[in-house]
């Protein structure tokens, strides 16, 4: 299992998808789930799950997440159902979480073995990268830096084995296909 986590803004969904083309070792994206709503062009099993806020409970209820938790303040839930680390392995590839900071907590906490790597940038790129983006409110990026700010302080009691500092994305990449590449060998 792979679980890449880091700030919002800091380029967690770029490499995702980059290192879904062309990673060395064959990954499949744990799709998670969340109570809050499609944003223009996302797409329900592509993105995201879109569950309401009852269907999300019930499911949390019955323990069919690995992970999940209330992100941002803002009321939204968001979490990894244990249905998509078998649909990974079921194709013979690794799970690949991309997930919160608090929920990477709790997967390294259950399974120690997993691969982890916290994804970091410069403080100013945080808030560049999330107007860019075009899909949040003053309000919300606001919420999300302050957010950011409490995940890179919890980050550092977080035993993750590799730190990746996003400000070049194609070294960015190779870095993490190099850090895939030593666990597929070791």
């Amino acid at each position: 299992m792979l679980v890449l986590s880091g700030p919002s803004g800091s380029g967690k969904s770029t490499i995702v998808n980059r290192l879904i083309e062309s990673s060395p070792v064959k990954l499949v994206k744990a799709i998670s789930a969340t109570t809050r709503p499609a944003r223009e062009g996302e797409q329900e099993g592509r993105d995201y799950y879109f569950l309401t806020p009852d269907e999300f409970e019930r499911r949390r209820q019955a323990g069919e997440f690995v992970e999940c938790e209330e992100v941002h303040g803002n009321g939204n839930w968001y979490g990894t159902l244990t249905s998509e680390l078998h649909r990974a392995q079921q194709e013979g590839a690794w799970a690949f979480l991309e997930i919160d900071v608090k929920g990477a907590q709790s997967i390294i906490q259950e399974y120690p073995q997993t691969l982890s790597v916290f994804l970091t940038t410069s403080d100013h790129e945080y808030e560049q990268r999330l107007r860019q983006r075009g899909t949040e409110s003053d309000e919300e990026i606001a919420r999300r830096l302050e957010t950011a700010r409490r995940e890179l302080e919890m980050a550092r009691s977080i035993n993750y084995k590799h730190t990746v500092v996003n400000d070049d994305l194609d070294r960015a990449v190779s870095e993490i296909a190099d850090i895939l590449i030593s666990a597929e060998e070791g």
